[in-house]
C-alpha cells in the first residue's frame, strides 16, 4: 500500500525583488506538524548590481528557521540582533508577540557577482507561547548534529530524532532532517519519526511506493513511521514534521496565530507603525515593508 497521502509541486512566488519557490502552505494541505511555512530560495546568480533586499518586515506567533546550502544574508532584527548567516548554520528567531527583521546581502558582497540558495521556514508556535517576549538564537554548523548511517549523510538541523538532539531551541515536538546519498541508497527511518511527516527533494530523485519521484517536489506521508525509500546517486533530501497542534493555525501574510483576532490586531499596529507592538530594526531603521493591500476577488 502506498505511504504517499500528498505530492505537492514547487511553485513560483515573489519576495520583492527575489523569486522563490514556495513549498508550504499549499490549499490541500496547510501544514506538516508545526511547520507552516517552506520557501526555497534559489539557486540563484546575482551580479554586482543585483542584491538581495528584504526590507523590515514583522512577525508574530511563529518561529522562522533560516538554512542556507549557498551565499549569505545580514539579519537584523527588533531585538539588536545583527549578524551574518552562512551555508550549515541557522538562524532561529522566535517572533512570539511580536518582532521586525530585515534579510539582506551583506555589505562586502553587494558590488561583487555572488549565489544565494536555502531554505526559509515558519514554524508556528504552541497556543502558550504565541504571546512570549521574542528571542533570537544563532547555531554554527559545527554544532549541528551529523553522521552516517545507511550510507548516507545525516543531519538533525532542529528537533529530536535517532535519539539525538539539536541544539535549535524549538518550542514543540519536530524534526527537521538532511540526508545526502552519492549512490543509490535504501534509507529506513520511520521508526525514528512521529507525527506528521513529509519529505522534500532538493536534487537528485527518489524511489517510493513503485515511482519515482524528482527534485522540486514534496512528498507528504500518510504515515510517517512507514517512511521507506530508494535514493538515487546525488540525492539531498530534508524531512520535516513533528506532532501537529490541537488548534488550526490561521496565516495572514507573515502573522501566524490561532486567533484571528490577534492577526487583525497585528495587521493594524503594522499598518499604524506601532513602535510598541512593533520596534524598529536596529541599524535599519529607514524602510519598512507595507501592509499588503487587500485581493480584491
Amino acid at each position: 500500500m502506498s505511504n504517499t497521502q500528498l505530492i505537492i509541486e514547487e511553485r513560483a512566488a515573489d519576495i520583492g525583488n527575489f523569486m522563490v519557490g514556495r513549498l508550504l502552505p499549499f490549499r490541500q494541505k496547510r501544514s506538516v506538524g508545526p511547520f507552516s511555512f517552506i520557501d526555497h530560495m534559489g539557486p540563484a546568480e546575482m551580479d554586482k548590481d543585483t542584491n538581495l533586499d528584504v526590507a523590515p518586515h514583522p512577525h508574530i506567533g511563529l518561529s522562522t528557521l533560516t538554512y542556507l546550502f549557498e551565499g549569505s544574508i545580514q539579519h537584523k532584527d527588533s531585538l539588536g540582533s545583527d549578524i551574518e548567516i552562512k551555508p550549515g548554520a541557522v538562524n532561529w528567531m522566535t517572533a512570539g508577540k511580536g518582532v521586525v527583521h530585515s534579510e539582506r546581502t551583506p555589505e562586502y558582497l553587494r558590488n561583487k557577482a555572488k549565489s544565494l540558495h536555502g531554505l526559509q521556514i515558519w514554524v508556528a508556535l504552541p497556543k502558550n507561547l504565541e504571546q512570549s517576549e521574542p528571542s533570537f538564537s544563532h547555531i554554527e554548523e559545527k554544532d549541528i548534529p551529523h553522521w552516517k548511517e545507511q550510507g548516507a549523510q545525516f543531519k538533525l538541523i532542529a528537533g529530536k530524532a535517532f535519539d539525538k538532539e539539536s541544539p535549535v531551541p524549538v518550542h514543540s515536538e519536530l524534526y527537521f532532517i538532511e540526508i545526502k546519498s552519492d549512490r543509490k541508497q535504501q534509507i529506513d527511518i520511520g521508526k525514528d519519526l512521529y507525527g506528521e511527516s513529509a519529505l522534500y527533494i532538493l536534487e537528485g530523485s527518489i524511489n517510493a511506493d513503485g515511482h519515482n519521484y524528482r527534485n522540486k517536489q514534496i512528498l507528504v506521508a500518510k504515515d510517517s513511521t512507514l517512511c521507506s525509500f530508494e535514493m538515487e546517486p546525488n540525492t539531498t533530501i530534508y524531512i520535516f514534521g513533528g506532532i501537529p497542534f490541537d488548534e488550526e493555525r490561521y496565516i495572514h501574510w507573515n502573522f501566524v496565530n490561532s486567533d484571528k483576532e490577534v492577526i487583525e490586531k497585528a495587521k493594524k499596529d503594522w499598518e499604524n507603525q506601532n513602535l510598541e507592538a512593533f520596534p524598529k530594526v536596529v541599524g535599519d531603521e529607514e524602510e519598512y515593508v507595507p501592509l499588503p493591500k487587500p485581493r480584491i476577488r
